[in-house]
């Protein structure tokens, strides 16, 4: 079956603080979620056809990795420690020094209603402007599934297409290409990379998110053209992939636009 025509509002829970339950009536995490290897292409993408009927419509729970708020919005700008480094992606030719980066630890609201607390590394230029915007993504309602650093293991992993991980830093080039990517500076942003994928003519990333490449059918976690969370990027000077031309990468914010 195919995508709704109509759905869920595209703003969360409530904005003037986390609630204290979440919905009941989530859809069931797929126990195959990030398991199921995809067959590749010659470019070593992932060959995929249509998205699976349990991810049309994606809102899971989250899985904490940090303890949740316990208030309000909570955000704490950190120096890049030892251990966070050593399970990221950066390394010797990466074009950043780790004494450049910043750890950052920021709330957000869950698909499942509740308040989590997730990480990011991004360059130590931007990191309080960062900060701002998940405070306006946390006013809004905005939900995330998944923010947590970047691992080696994931850089390398076979493509499964299902990834959803709100994510900064990542050592690594452009898509298709070989210069490092704005993300190798911890200039830039991935938001639920399923909701809003990146779209590049027949290639879609990730690669089970088809049905998220039709706009216009809104699900919760989509970011369109004037939503708060647009809006708080071009506030600091970031450019949106969603208002890219010769591609379209929903996910994707720079102060670059690359």
């Amino acid at each position: 079956t195919g995508p709704p025509t109509t759905g869920p509002p595209t703003t969360g829970p409530p904005t003037t603080g986390p609630p204290t339950t979440g919905p009941t009536t989530l859809p069931t995490r797929p126990d195959w979620l990030g398991s199921r290897t995809l067959p590749t292409n010659a470019l070593g993408f992932g060959v995929a056809t249509e998205t699976p009927p349990e991810l049309v419509d994606r809102r899971f729970v989250t899985i904490d990795t940090l303890p949740p708020p316990t208030g309000g919005f909570e955000a704490a700008v950190l120096p890049l420690p030892n251990e966070v480094l050593a399970r990221s992606t950066w390394r010797e030719d990466c074009p950043i020094a780790p004494e450049d980066l910043r750890y950052l630890q920021v709330s957000f609201r869950g698909f499942d209603g509740l308040a989590h607390t997730g990480e990011l590394i991004v360059a130590a230029t931007v990191a309080e402007d960062i900060v701002t915007v998940f405070r306006a993504a946390w006013d809004a309602g905005y939900p995330f599934e998944e923010m947590r650093v970047v691992t080696p293991e994931d850089l390398e992993a076979a493509p499964t297409g299902d990834g959803n991980n709100t994510s900064a830093f990542v050592c690594r080039a452009v898509t298709g290409g070989s210069a490092f990517s704005q993300h190798a500076y911890g200039l830039a942003i991935d938001l639920n990379p399923f909701q809003n994928p990146y779209v590049k003519a027949d290639l879609v990333l990730p690669e089970l998110a088809r049905s998220y490449v039709e706009r216009s059918k809104l699900r919760t976690g989509m970011l369109l053209g004037g939503d708060p969370v647009v809006e708080a990027f071009a506030a600091i000077g970031w450019q949106w992939g969603g208002n890219w031309s010769t591609l379209k990468d929903w996910q994707h914010f720079s102060p670059t636009g690359r």
